[in-house]
């Protein structure tokens, strides 16, 4: 007990927190500084961002008041503007005034470097740690909201802030997890709107962080545990929703192999309702993409691998059946290309030379978010295929390896195929008609990997249709 009552001792002649500090300045950190900032709760915060050749120029657009970050964010940019034109809010590189700051949280990514052996990439977290610990003073709560492997918090993070500080978490500084929960098109939303999950190295730690989020939430909650079963929950509620992702594009392809519409299977299955039926489905795709559902069921595994001590118990030479989701997810791009395969076969052409084009090069719908977008694997399979392959994206304005083009017509223009592989609303509204005039074929194949358009509309003007999930129609008489 000795120890809490340092702790909350120094808490005590710090008073309440009213500076703070967010490290990276992504997804995750611009939204929850600007609502930190936004809060009469806190006199300033100060965003870190390191002053790199890639991600440098964050720094001089947030002292502007405006957003790095391309599509649609509600909300953000407004939010933005007013905490820079009221001086609450700046953004730096120089880590030195973390000094002065009575919390500071840490939003870096962490992905892996190879999936088979489980080894995430923490060299990034790692950096942005030693930065902070170098710089703490006793009586500072530090947070990490980056998603990681069960056991990182007590475990090389604490370790870094220790060696870097001098001082002991727990005793002379706080320390907890507070795993984020956003989606790219809702950030500021989610903030405030989800229940927050928050786990400290010990109780002082955690009612600290308490404290911390508890002004930006609206309708949302905080709910306390340790920090090792936050991460836990953080890793597994990203592993679930992936699991979900895949039951459901599994049933896609076996619907699509008896000729049969998932859409109207899946409206079936959710028509029961009563005491004691739960169901959670989500809807078949051409593919997952992003930084957290690609990633996380790693950091789940690797957290039972290494934590367990060989005292997880489970059946003798079977897989996981989580990795097994992720299995089945990363093949659906590969699927898209069958589907495309099979679309030229019944036009009797194939993909050697042919043009494709894809529509949606970000993973997520009317966003410009591409981290790990399905489409580049479809797009990799294309090539060395011998396809020719354009890309248009309405939200995305280029990417290190591949030129994406904003001009629809330009891209479907003279293709032999065109998939849809991203749902952005302008796509919904694709007028077959057009289309078939731009592609000038008398058979043009289109792919739909997110059921955005109505297959008897574009087979009506000679399209051959290919659709997930849609074993009703990718057989269609060709018009």
């Amino acid at each position: 007990m000795e120890r809490h009552v340092t702790l909350e001792s120094l808490f005590r002649k710090r008073g309440p927190i009213k500076r703070i500090g967010v490290v990276g300045m992504g997804y995750v950190g611009i939204p929850s500084a600007a609502l930190f900032a936004a809060s009469p709760k806190f006199d300033s915060v100060f965003g870190f961002q390191r002053k790199s050749p890639s991600s440098g120029h964050k720094i001089d657009a947030l002292n502007r008041g405006e957003s790095p970050m391309k599509g649609e964010e509600p909300g953000l940019s407004g939010l933005l503007k007013q905490v820079v034109s009221a001086g609450k809010f700046s953004c730096t590189s120089d880590f030195s005034k973390i000094v002065d700051l009575d919390a500071v949280t840490v939003a870096i990514q962490t992905p892996f470097l190879n999936k088979d052996d489980l080894l995430p990439d923490f060299s990034a977290l790692k950096e942005g740690i030693s930065h902070v610990g170098r710089h703490i003073s006793p009586g500072t709560l530090i947070v990490l909201e980056s998603t990681v492997t069960p056991g990182t918090t007590e475990g090389f993070a604490r370790t870094i802030l220790e060696q870097e500080s001098g001082l002991t978490a727990g005793i002379d500084f706080a320390l907890a997890h507070a795993p984020e929960r956003v989606m790219a098109g809702r950030l500021i939303r989610n903030i405030r709107e989800h229940d927050r999950i928050v786990g400290g190295i010990d109780e002082a730690s955690t009612q600290r962080a308490v404290e911390l989020y508890t002004p930006v939430l609206t309708t949302g909650k905080i709910i306390p545990m340790t920090a090792r079963a936050a991460e836990v929950t953080k890793t597994a509620e990203n592993t679930f929703r992936d699991l979900q992702i895949a039951a459901v594009n599994e049933l896609a392809l076996y619907c699509e192999a008896m000729g049969v519409n998932v859409y109207d299977v899946r409206s079936g299955i959710d028509s029961l309702k009563g005491e004691g039926i739960t169901r959670a489905l989500l809807y078949p795709g051409a593919g997952v993409g992003g930084h957290c559902l690609t990633k996380d069921t790693y950091h789940l595994e690797r957290g039972v691998r290494v934590l367990s001590n060989g005292t997880l118990d489970f059946p003798t030479g079977e897989h996981s059946l989580f990795v097994l989701a992720r299995t089945i997810n990363d093949f659906m791009p590969t699927h898209m290309f069958n589907l495309t395969m099979n679309g030229l076969k019944r036009v009797d052409s194939n993909l050697k030379a042919a043009k494709v084009a894809i529509l949606g090069w970000a993973f997520l719908a009317n966003s410009g978010d591409t981290r790990n977008t399905p489409s580049e694997p479809y797009r990799n399979l294309l090539i060395k295929a011998g396809a020719s392959v354009m890309v248009h994206d309405p939200y995305v304005t280029g990417d290190a390896e591949v030129t994406v083009s904003r001009n629809l017509d330009e891209v479907i223009a003279g293709a032999d195929a065109i998939a849809i592989f991203t749902a952005h609303r302008v796509y919904r509204t694709l007028n077959p008609v057009k289309i078939r005039e731009l592609t000038g074929k008398d058979h043009p194949v289109i792919v739909d990997g997110r059921n955005m358009i109505d297959p008897d509309a574009f087979i009506r003007q000679g399209f051959v249709y290919q659709g997930i999930g849609r074993g009703d129609k990718n057989s269609h008489p060709i018009i």
